[in-house]
């Protein structure tokens, strides 16, 4: 299976790229992962609405050039369903064997994600009702793609 993280916006520091890195390591028993980083939009102190959806369609459109056809593309939101490590683990098990491929997480900017991006994705995942910074967004997810793939394998995981 492969599975490919598209996220706006660069990864400034260093423990948070040594987390990324390690599960990049730990997943490749498990998985071809590809990270795509796509360039996020200064998001002026003052905007008004019009700009920042302006943003989003722009972040948005960088987002989708990335996605492949026949891609199953789940998208982070805060308004997604909300699932266990084990729902999710099912899911992706259910996925990989319905044959499904390539799987495509997607984790907007600061703003979230465009309509087009929500209206490509095939389902909305939540892992909290909270805010979290993409940055860290990105270890958050990376951990429990990892734990599920070790769910399904039978592995021990902590819980």
């Amino acid at each position: 299976m492969k599975i490919t993280v598209i996220a706006v916006g660069k990864i400034k520091e260093k423990f948070f790229r040594d987390a990324i890195d390690e599960y990049t390591k730990r997943l490749s028993r498990y998985c071809r992962l590809e990270i795509v980083q796509v360039a996020d939009e200064k998001t002026p102190e003052q905007a008004g609405q019009a700009r920042e959806q302006q943003i989003k369609r722009q972040e948005g459109e960088r987002i989708l050039a990335h996605v492949r056809e026949g891609a199953y593309v789940i998208a982070l939101a805060i308004e997604g369903q909300v699932l266990s490590s084990e729902q999710l683990a099912g899911k992706l098990e259910l996925l990989g064997i319905g044959g499904q491929s390539h799987l495509v997480f997607v984790i907007g900017g600061s703003l979230g994600l465009s309509p087009e991006v929500l209206r490509r994705a095939d389902q909305q995942l939540s892992f909290s009702r909270m805010t979290f910074p993409h940055q860290l967004m990105r270890v958050i997810l990376l951990e429990q793609i990892y734990r599920s793939f070790r769910i399904i394998a039978g592995e021990p995981y902590h819980k």
